[in-house]
């Protein structure tokens, strides 16, 4: 007997009908300017036409024009063409590294500073400041895209952080850098941010999960919340050369509900900067970066001017779920690269032990994030209702 299929069944999307949805999705712009954008005549001028309605490839082209022109005329004068020869490596690790630095919460420095540890056996401190220095290079390029772009960004997320990593990123610098030994900084920055993919996998599985476009209802509260994340971001920014991002990241997305595409270009600009206070205090106050870290980043800076700006724009227009599937891919790679360097058997009882630890705190996190949702809905229905009793 032939069955016919049910009205109901849910019809599988074609291979171009999956790809407009998760990659080309459409950019979250700030509302004024979605509204100019809506708005524009056929007979608006030239320049107006510019920078409004071609705004994202002029967006990228202005810092790889400029920041390309600047790396040539030293490059030619310093003779940079010949450190290639012995450091092509890292230029083309941030191929990737670049792009994943203007797309995702990830700074470079996620993928460079396993890559220069685990692969290339360079000393984490040296690492540390390669990430900071090339992320103040590359994401600097992506700040002003994202900016040009008016791409919608959180900005009491930059700053209320920004408050807190200063003197977190010192302190670690200062006291809590020595401390730790290589193996056990490269542990604790895979096992931290292990746990926290895991928690947004697991959030992520709730099928159209609510989210804000920008932090709802903001009072004090939150704004101790954020400086608090930006503190101890700053404090791993201070051994491996990124981490307040994800940390704010993991507040945006888990506690304030913020969605991944506004909370990725936040957290963009958020690295960017504070990558410029943590490489201006090790190279202006302490004077102790390594002369390998200045010739590394010579080498790489002409590529992460050109393929940070170009992640920006890449990932302005995929699906949140798609950020989120970077993520996971990164720190899975970043776990098994640390495996496959055979620690002591103690370093993988510390990571487990973080990872169960760190999965429990975001897991806390994010539940209490859904109990603040369902609070201000209902405050916000009770609003209109008792707007609509009090309107004549």
């Amino acid at each position: 007997m032939n069955v016919k299929p049910s009205t109901s069944q849910k019809k599988r999307r074609t291979p171009k009908e999956f790809f407009v949805k998760y990659f080309l999705e459409g950019q979250e712009l700030d509302e004024k300017y979605a509204e100019d954008l809506t708005n524009i005549s056929k007979d608006a001028p030239f320049d107006e036409k510019l920078f409004v309605k071609y705004r994202k490839f002029v967006a990228f082209l202005i810092p790889f024009v400029v920041a390309q022109t600047v790396w040539w005329l030293l490059a030619l004068k310093h003779d940079f063409l010949n450190l290639y020869r012995d450091h092509w490596q890292m230029p083309l690790t941030m191929v990737f590294g670049a792009v994943i630095a203007g797309m995702t919460s990830e700074g470079g420095g996620a993928i460079a500073f396993p890559v220069m540890t685990f692969a290339l056996e360079i000393d984490p401190k040296t690492a540390r400041d390669f990430s900071l220095m090339i992320q103040t290079t590359g994401m600097t390029m992506a700040i002003f895209s994202i900016i040009f772009m008016k791409i919608q960004i959180e900005w009491r997320a930059i700053v209320f952080p920004t408050l807190g990593a200063i003197p977190g990123v010192l302190l670690g610098f200062v006291y809590l850098d020595p401390i730790f030994t290589p193996s056990v900084k490269k542990m604790m920055f895979v096992s931290i941010w292990c746990a926290f993919a895991m928690s947004l996998w697991i959030l992520n599985r709730q099928k159209k999960r609510p989210t804000n476009n920008l932090i709802q209802y903001f009072s004090g509260w939150k704004a101790i919340a954020l400086i608090a994340t930006g503190f101890v971001g700053g404090i791993f920014n201070s051994f491996a050369g990124s981490g307040v991002d994800i940390c704010v990241f993991s507040v945006l997305t888990l506690l304030f509900r913020v969605s991944e595409k506004t909370a990725t270009p936040t957290t963009v600009v958020l690295m960017g900067l504070n990558s410029q206070i943590g490489f201006f205090w090790r190279a202006a106050i302490e004077e102790d970066i390594d002369q390998l870290a200045w010739d590394t980043l010579k080498v790489c800076a002409p590529v992460v001017v050109t393929f940070a700006p170009l992640g920006s724009f890449l990932g302005s227009h995929f699906h949140r779920l798609i950020m989120a599937a970077f993520i996971y891919f990164i720190e899975i790679m970043s776990l098994v690269a640390f495996l496959f360097t055979k620690p002591h058997w103690t370093l993988v009882l510390a990571g487990s032990m973080i990872i169960c630890i760190g999965l429990l705190f975001f897991t806390f996190l994010s539940r209490i994030g859904q109990r603040v949702m369902e609070t201000e809905n209902k405050r916000e229905v009770m609003k209109d209702e008792m707007e609509e009793f009090i309107a004549p």
